[in-house]
């Protein structure tokens, strides 16, 4: 386990974080005493996404631009 102080981790924070995303734990020292540590976090602690929260929530084009006017539609379709 590595110690740092805290200002080489605010200089050096996105190195640190790759090496504890690599598996190495770090402590984090404020005038050579440990006050934290690093530690990548497991499956478990990672928040779960919910797939699907926005159903329902927007709207799209429909397939037929006959909707819209022959300007727009004509646009829609390269003929303009």
């Amino acid at each position: 386990m590595r110690t740092v102080n805290t200002h080489e981790a605010k200089t050096h924070l996105s190195t640190l974080l790759a090496q504890v995303e690599a598996g190495e734990e770090i402590v984090l020292a404020r005038r050579g005493h440990p006050v934290a540590r690093l530690v990548p976090l497991d499956g478990r602690d990672r928040p779960k996404r919910e797939l699907g929260m926005m159903s329902g929530r927007g709207w799209t084009y429909p397939d037929d631009p006959s909707w819209a006017s022959s300007e727009v539609a004509d646009l829609f379709e390269g003929l303009s």
